[in-house]
């Protein structure tokens, strides 16, 4: 898979308001089923027929554990932190886990810019290096992958769960309301990690 052709420089004009009801939503609902399910509403240019509960920016605990019962993929975001005041979630990167777990990188509106941080649903345990970071304008598409994927280490998780290209693709599900091109962009990194893994083997 290649990202040729695509914009690594382009910024979106703002995370911030105003912004219509579907990025709205697809960048405040944490829960990746219930997520999913809005996107479903949009594409079938149906939002009216969303319900409340999938709306929803933030199950409470009681909600979050009857939905998990369901199926534990549900959980899937239900535990990510919390948005704090003038914050949106920017891009996320769900994993096909047994509990469809999701990183995300959050962006928060200050007087002096913009700041951002890496989140999991784990406190932080996933995470390395630096969570954290400012830029004056929105970040480019090049450096929301490059923090995101220096911070939560990707490449290391595939390769704990042994995964080679096709599997590796199928096991992400990359998107981001702000960035078009996310998922290809991230998707073309694995192509990269993977093909440097098999010339490697092939040299042995």
């Amino acid at each position: 898979m290649s990202a040729s052709g695509i914009d690594l420089n382009f910024r979106p004009r703002s995370y911030f308001w105003p912004l219509s009801a579907e990025k709205h939503l697809l960048s405040t609902v944490r829960g990746e089923a219930r997520r999913r399910a809005v996107q479903a509403a949009i594409d079938a240019n149906d939002l009216d027929a969303l319900s409340e509960f999938c709306a929803k920016s933030t199950l409470s605990p009681e909600e979050r554990q009857a939905f998990g019962a369901i199926h534990p993929r549900f959980m899937g975001g239900e535990y990510l932190p919390g948005l704090k005041e003038e914050e949106i979630e920017i891009a996320r990167i769900n994993i096909n886990s047994t509990t469809s777990d999701v990183t995300s990188v959050y962006a928060r509106r200050t007087p002096k810019g913009i700041s951002y941080r890496v989140v999991d649903e784990y406190e932080g345990d996933t995470l390395t290096g630096t969570t954290r970071r400012f830029s004056k304008l929105p970040l480019t598409l090049s450096q929301l992958v490059d923090f995101f994927l220096s911070t939560w280490r990707l490449d290391e998780v595939l390769d704990m769960n042994e995964l080679d290209e096709e599997e590796s693709q199928a096991f992400v599900r990359p998107s981001s309301a702000f960035y078009p091109d996310f998922s290809t962009v991230v998707r073309a990194k694995i192509h990269q990690w993977r093909h440097v893994e098999e010339e490697a083997e092939e040299g042995l």
